[in-house]
C-alpha cells in the first residue's frame, strides 16, 4: 500500500491555493436565468432592472421603522428600510445531534453550541418537492399562545434522489482524525465502522482516498476505484490506530491536495472530515486553515462534509470550517446514526442539487410590525448580496429540506400578504442562476399552532422552542420544557415518527437536569423583547 507522510509545514508549502464548498418549497414560481436579470431588492438594482419581490433578513427586535428606546422602553434595532431578511441555506444537523449526546450524558449543552436551525432541520417536513432540480418554496404559519404573535415557516425542498440509484460517480477523500483523543470509545472506532459501512454502500464506479492526521498528515490510500479494490480499501480503514496530537490543519491541507490530484471530471468530488475537532497542534483557526485551499473550491468544485464524533467535541471549529469552507456538518454518536448518515442519506451527502443557495424573505410593512429570524446567526448574508453570486451561499443535495422559522408580530386588524420568500441558487453544472418564490397571507397563519396546525409544523415549533430555551432565549409563547416534552410525546404517537420520540426524550432529559417545575415560560405575554 502506498503511503506518503507530510509534515504540517511541508503540506503548507506544497498545497495549491485550493478550497472548499457546502451542501441545503410551493407558491408563485419565478425563474431568473442569470445573475443581474433583476435588481437586488432594496438596493435599487441595475438601471432599468426589474425588481423581484423583496425578501427579508431579520435582525433581532426588528420592528416598524423609527422605533426608539424611548418609544418601547428598551433598546431595539429599527427595521431596515426594505424589511428584508437574507441568509445562506444551511442543512447542518450537528448541533442537535451533539445536544442529544450531551443530554444523554446528563449535562446541558453549552449555549454556544445550540443552533436552532440545526434542531429544526433535523426533522422531516413533508414539503412538496419540485419537478426539476431546483427548489419548491412553501410558506405557512400559525399562532402560538402569545397575544399578537405568529410563527411563519419558510420551507424549501429539493427533489429526492432517483429511486433507481442513478447519480454521477463520487470521488471522496476521507480525512480521518487518529489523534490520542480519538482513542476513547465512540470516536475512532465509530469512524472506522462508519467508513466500513460507506465502503459497502458505494458503487464500483465510485472512488475513495484516505488521509489520516495526528501530529502530521499521512496519505494511506491515493484515489482508488471501488471496483476490484474493496478489500484493499477495507484493510486501509482497519489499519488506522490512534496516535498523539491533533493537527487538523495538516489533515485538511493534505486531504485537499489528494482530492485535487484525484479529481474526476463529471464526478461529485468531496472531502469528508471525520474528527472530534479538538485541534491542539499547528494552526487552529478555521479561517487560516482554509485560506491555503481557497481556490480548489472554485476551480475544482470540491465540497466539504464534516462528521463530528465524541462526547467532547470541538463544535465551534467544525462549524467554522464547514461554514467558511462551504461545507455541511452532521454528528454521529453510534452505529445507528452512522447508518442513517452513510446509507439512508448517502445521496444527499455526495450529490448536489444547488450551489451557493440563499434565501431572502420580504415582510410587508402594512401587515407586519416586528419579525425575528430564529437562528441562522452564522449564516446571515447582507441584503444587497442576495443576487451577488460571488458571495457564498449553501450547497444543497437531493431530498434536502431547509426550514426557517420567524417570530412575527402582525399589526392589529390588518389582512393581506405577510411575506414573500425567494430562494436563489446556481445550477451545479452550468452555474446558471435560478430563483423561485412563494408567499403567505394573513389568513394562512391565522390558526392555533397547538392543535389546528399540521403535525409537522408543530414538531418544527417544538424543536425551535427547545433550542431557544437551551440557549437562554425568550421567544414569545415558548412553553415550559415539561409542556414541550408532553407535546412532543403526543406528536410522536400521532406521527409514529421515532425521531420525534427521541426529541421528546431529549426534552425530558433537559427538564430533569434543570430541575423541572418551571411555572412560566419566558415571553408568554408575547410582548417581550425579540432580541
Amino acid at each position: 500500500m502506498e503511503r506518503r507522510a507530510w509534515t504540517h509545514r511541508g503540506a503548507l508549502a506544497l498545497l495549491l491555493a485550493g478550497g472548499i464548498l457546502i451542501t441545503g418549497c410551493s407558491g408563485t414560481g419565478t425563474t431568473t436565468d442569470s445573475a443581474g436579470d433583476r435588481g437586488v431588492a432594496g438596493s435599487g438594482g441595475p438601471a432599468g432592472g426589474k425588481r423581484a419581490p423583496a425578501a427579508p433578513s431579520a435582525a433581532p427586535g426588528q420592528q416598524e421603522d423609527g422605533a426608539s428606546e424611548a418609544e418601547d422602553g428598551a433598546a431595539r434595532e429599527s427595521v431596515a428600510p426594505d424589511y428584508l431578511s437574507t441568509f445562506a441555506l444551511d442543512v447542518d444537523t450537528a448541533s442537535y445531534g451533539y445536544a442529544r449526546r450531551t443530554l444523554g450524558d446528563g449535562q446541558l449543552p453549552d449555549a454556544g453550541t445550540v443552533r436552532p436551525e440545526e434542531f429544526v432541520n433535523s426533522f422531516r417536513q413533508g414539503y412538496e418537492q419540485p419537478q426539476g432540480n431546483g427548489f419548491s418554496v412553501n410558506v405557512d404559519g400559525a399562532r402560538p399562545d402569545a397575544a399578537g404573535w405568529s410563527l411563519v415557516r419558510v420551507g424549501l425542498a429539493t427533489r429526492a434522489a432517483s429511486e433507481t440509484g442513478e447519480r454521477p460517480p463520487a470521488a471522496l477523500t476521507f480525512v480521518v482524525d487518529i489523534s490520542g483523543s480519538m482513542s476513547e470509545p465512540g470516536r475512532l472506532d465509530l469512524a472506522k465502522t462508519s467508513l466500513g459501512i460507506l465502503a459497502d454502500e458505494l458503487r464500483d464506479d465510485d472512488s475513495v482516498s484516505l488521509v489520516t492526521f495526528s501530529g502530521q498528515a499521512e496519505t494511506r490510500l491515493p484515489m482508488t476505484r471501488l471496483q476490484g479494490n474493496r478489500t484493499k480499501i477495507r484493510d486501509a480503514i482497519e489499519e488506522m490506530e490512534p496516535a498523539d496530537s491533533t493537527n487538523v490543519a495538516a489533515g485538511i491541507e493534505v486531504g485537499y491536495r489528494e482530492a485535487v490530484e484525484g479529481h474526476r471530471e463529471g464526478a461529485n468530488n468531496r472531502v469528508v472530515l471525520l474528527s472530534d475537532a479538538l485541534a491542539n497542534t499547528g494552526e487552529t483557526d478555521a479561517d487560516a486553515i482554509l485560506e491555503r485551499i481557497g481556490d480548489a473550491r472554485k476551480e475544482y468544485g470540491i465540497t466539504l462534509f464534516g462528521v463530528g464524533v465524541g462526547s467532547d467535541y470541538g463544535d465551534e471549529l467544525m462549524e467554522r470550517l464547514t461554514n467558511k469552507g462551504d461545507g455541511n456538518t452532521t454528528y454521529i454518536a453510534d452505529e445507528t446514526q452512522a447508518r442513517k448518515v452513510f446509507v439512508d442519506q448517502l445521496p444527499a451527502h455526495v450529490e448536489l442539487r444547488a450551489r451557493d443557495a440563499k434565501a431572502q424573505v420580504a415582510f410587508e410593512r402594512k401587515t407586519v410590525k416586528q419579525f425575528q429570524l430564529i437562528g441562522y446567526e452564522d449564516r446571515k448574508v447582507a441584503d444587497e448580496d442576495f443576487r451577488d453570486d460571488s458571495v457564498d451561499g449553501g450547497e444543497v443535495g437531493p431530498g434536502h429540506t431547509v426550514t426557517a422559522l420567524y417570530a412575527v408580530r402582525l399589526r392589529e386588524g390588518v389582512s393581506g400578504r405577510v411575506a414573500t420568500a425567494t430562494v436563489r441558487w446556481l445550477d451545479p453544472k452550468t452555474r446558471k442562476a435560478h430563483e423561485e418564490t412563494g408567499s403567505v397571507e394573513t389568513g394562512a397563519i391565522d390558526r392555533k399552532l397547538w392543535g389546528a396546525a399540521g403535525e409537522r409544523l408543530q414538531v418544527t415549533a417544538v424543536a425551535a422552542y427547545f433550542a431557544d430555551t437551551l440557549r437562554g432565549g425568550d421567544l414569545p409563547g415558548t412553553p415550559t420544557l415539561g409542556q414541550l416534552a408532553s407535546r412532543a410525546r403526543k406528536l410522536a404517537s400521532s406521527t409514529e415518527d421515532s425521531s420525534v420520540e427521541k426529541l421528546a426524550t431529549a426534552i425530558e432529559q433537559a427538564d430533569r437536569i434543570r430541575g423541572g417545575g418551571d411555572d412560566e415560560a419566558p415571553g408568554d405575554t408575547g410582548e417581550g423583547e425579540l432580541g
